[in-house]
């Protein structure tokens, strides 16, 4: 086993230095986009990175986000006590000055500003546009359904929706419905991956307690995130799919390497961890 650890981090460490594809959602394609359940625009930017993060952290199934008002006039309702989120725009506004020689002139100005929506799931009354999912029919793999089956203290894993997330307050693994999956190799790939994040509670390897504040983006965010890609590759590997999962796993490391400025080297210092998570998943110790 030791030996397919070295074998995978070699293999991601080489796709790093040689240079990656751009790492794609396995599930669900564009549909997983936020968008303005009035206008069906795609947010944009950084407002796209949050909502997407914040649907995954609040478990809403909805991609589409409304204001408050836009509720109303589509004759529903925000539930009370939900809280919103603020979408930054820029707005630009002339502005008439004088130049040098005395004489009008208009300069225009960005001015930053922001409006709050809520996730459709956080309303009721709110009928949101019906989106065109695949669905994709194929057989579970015996390999990786041992794994996930003799995990010792599995955490519960609820299938549905259109998210994959841990929730570690609940210890709670979330994936999308199994048919929005275009592959087997795809669906375990993620699953592994949530699986790698749930070794990390407090009850099992415990690399960060569960009531510790996750801030979207930061250092500890990014490195479990290597940690539990890391992991996923190796159960991956393990099950014998390596050769579908190896380049996006690459890809989807690169980019939260470019969070933690590119250094390769902490693959290696993630891929540590993640050999232990992996070894929790299949029930395997090792002598240190």
């Amino acid at each position: 086993m030791a030996d397919v650890y070295e074998i995978i981090t070699e293999q991601i460490i080489k796709r790093l230095e040689a240079g990656t594809v751009p790492w794609h959602c396995p599930w669900g394609g564009r549909n997983t986009m936020p968008r303005n359940a009035v206008s069906q625009a795609e947010y944009r930017g950084i407002n796209s990175f949050i909502l997407h993060q914040l649907r995954l952290n609040g478990g809403y199934e909805s991609r589409y986000w409304l204001t408050f008002k836009q509720a109303k006039d589509r004759g529903g309702h925000v539930r009370k006590g939900e809280k919103s989120t603020p979408v930054i725009f820029w707005k630009w506004y002339d502005r008439e000055e004088k130049n040098n020689a005395g004489e009008p002139t208009k300069q225009r100005l960005p001015v930053l500003r922001y409006y709050s929506v809520f996730n459709a799931d956080q309303c009721e009354g709110v009928t949101t546009p019906q989106d065109d999912s695949e669905s994709h029919e194929w057989e579970p793999l015996t390999a990786c359904e041992q794994i996930v089956e003799q995990m010792p203290d599995r955490p519960e894993i609820r299938e549905g929706g259109v998210v994959a997330g841990y929730v570690p307050a609940e210890d709670v693994v979330r994936m999308p419905l199994r048919s929005r999956f275009p592959s087997a190799e795809g669906f375990y790939a993620s699953l592994f991956h949530e699986l790698t994040h749930a070794t990390g509670h407090e009850t099992r390897l415990n690399r960060r307690p569960s009531t510790d504040t996750r801030t979207f983006g930061d250092d500890a965010y990014s490195r479990e995130e290597l940690v539990a890609e890391m992991g996923a590759a190796f159960l991956c590997g393990h099950a014998g799919i390596t050769p579908d999962t190896i380049e996006n796993a690459a890809s989807y490391i690169d980019g939260w390497l470019s969070v933690l400025r590119a250094d390769s080297r902490l693959v290696v210092q993630a891929a540590a961890q993640a050999q232990k998570a992996a070894d929790f998943i299949l029930g395997r110790t090792w002598d240190n």
